[in-house]
C-alpha cells in the first residue's frame, strides 16, 4: 500500500484526513511518529511534514502536511465522491467552518485536555479556564447552529468537507463534557454524523487511546511528554486565565513550541 497517513488517533486534524478517505473509499496505512509528543526525532515522519506535527500524507514520492491542504490533495486526486459542495458560496462556506474549528473550537478541546489529563492547573484555576472553555464552546455551538440551520448537513443535501470538519471536535467536546444538548439541532447533527462508518471508524480508535490514559500526567511531570503549545493554542491559554500555566512549563521544560524549518 503506497498511501500512509501519520497521525494520532486522537489528533481531530488527522480524523478529517481518514474520515475523507474513508468516505472516499481509498485504502490507506496509518502510521504514528515514533515518540509522539517527546521532541524526539522521527526521521521518515519529518521528510513528509519538518513541522513535525500530525497529520501528514504519503502517496509513493509526493509528501502532503497540513490537514487542509491534505484534504485539497484528495480532493483534487480522488473527486468521487465530492466531500466540497458545488457553488463557490457553498464551497467558502464549508472552508469557514473548517477554519473556525480548526483554530477557535480545537484549543478549547486542547485546554481542557491539559486540565483533565495532564493536571497543568487544578482548584479555583482549573475552575476558571473550565468556566472560560465553556462559555468559549456555548457561543461557537450557536455560530454552528445558524450556519447548519434548516438542513441536514453542513454541507448541504450530502455530508462533506465541512461536516468532517466539526464532527471530530464535536466528539472531543462530549469526551470533556461540553457536547451540545442531544435534542438542540446541532445534536440532532452529531448523532446523524456519527452514525456514519468513517466517523465511527474515527471516533472508535480515538476511545481506544482514551482508555490507557490514566497515568498520561506522570510523563509530562517527568519531561518525557511535551505537549505542543503552537498558535492558538498557546493563545487560548494565555487569554483563558492560563498565562501561569505556560510560564510553568517552560520553566519545567515539559511544553514544546512547532519546529522550525531548514
Amino acid at each position: 500500500m503506497s498511501l500512509i497517513v501519520y497521525e494520532h488517533p486522537l489528533s481531530p486534524y488527522a480524523q478529517k484526513v481518514k474520515i475523507s478517505l474513508d468516505e472516499k473509499g481509498v485504502a490507506y496505512e496509518t502510521r504514528m511518529p515514533t515518540a509522539i509528543g517527546s521532541g524526539q526525532p522521527d526521521t521518515s515522519f519529518l521528510k513528509s511534514n519538518p513541522r513535525g506535527e500530525v497529520p501528514s500524507l504519503i502517496d509513493g514520492d509526493v509528501s502532503v502536511f497540513d490537514s487542509t491542504i491534505i484534504l485539497e490533495y484528495i480532493e483534487d486526486k480522488w473527486p468521487s465522491p465530492p466531500m466540497l459542495p458545488k457553488t463557490p458560496a457553498q464551497r467558502a462556506k464549508a472552508r469557514t467552518i473548517e477554519e473556525v474549528m480548526d483554530t477557535s473550537f480545537e484549543p478549547i478541546n486542547w485546554g481542557l485536555g491539559e486540565i483533565k489529563w495532564f493536571k497543568r492547573a487544578t482548584g479555583e484555576r482549573a475552575r476558571i479556564l473550565e468556566a472560560r472553555a465553556h462559555a468559549q464552546a456555548r457561543g461557537i455551538y450557536e455560530w454552528l447552529t445558524r450556519h447548519l440551520g434548516k438542513n441536514e448537513w453542513f454541507n448541504g443535501d450530502t455530508f462533506g468537507w465541512a461536516d468532517l470538519s466539526v464532527v471530530p471536535y464535536l466528539n472531543g467536546a462530549h469526551g470533556n463534557g461540553i457536547a451540545p444538548d442531544e435534542a438542540s439541532p446541532l445534536g440532532r447533527w452529531l448523532t446523524r454524523a456519527n452514525a456514519r462508518p468513517s466517523v465511527a471508524k474515527a471516533a472508535q480508535a480515538a476511545a481506544a487511546v482514551v482508555a490507557n490514559m490514566a497515568q498520561v500526567d506522570q510523563a509530562v511531570k517527568s519531561g518525557l511528554f511535551k505537549r505542543e503549545y503552537r498558535d492558538h493554542r498557546l493563545e487560548w491559554m494565555i487569554r483563558s486565565g492560563g498565562l501561569d500555566v505556560v510560564v510553568e512549563g517552560i520553566e519545567k521544560n515539559n511544553i514544546r513550541f512547532s519546529n522550525e524549518l531548514n
